[in-house]
């Protein structure tokens, strides 16, 4: 498949599964360019944004990963154009 940048975002609602979605980024490491994390210490929330390069399978398939943990929504935006390499 051919390759596309898009962004993943995720809302930790319940930062005790932190740990979890750690791991699971993890595992997308090679498609993963940049990754911000925000807390939200007083409301027990948290924010992170990924840059992401690969195809939309993979894309997809770490955006389903992580909403399928408890406490989390992901959402991932992918763009139309597809990267070029040199």
């Amino acid at each position: 498949m051919e390759k596309r940048i898009g962004t993943v975002t995720v809302l930790i609602k319940d930062r005790a599964v932190a740990p979890q979605v750690n791991a699971t980024i993890s595992q997308f490491a090679d498609i993963v360019l940049a990754r911000q994390g925000l807390p939200f210490h007083d409301r027990s929330v948290a924010v992170i944004s990924l840059i992401v390069e690969g195809d939309t399978n993979q894309i997809n398939a770490l955006s389903g990963k992580l909403g399928k943990i408890d406490n989390v929504e992901a959402k991932a935006v992918v763009t139309k154009l597809l990267v070029v390499s040199n």
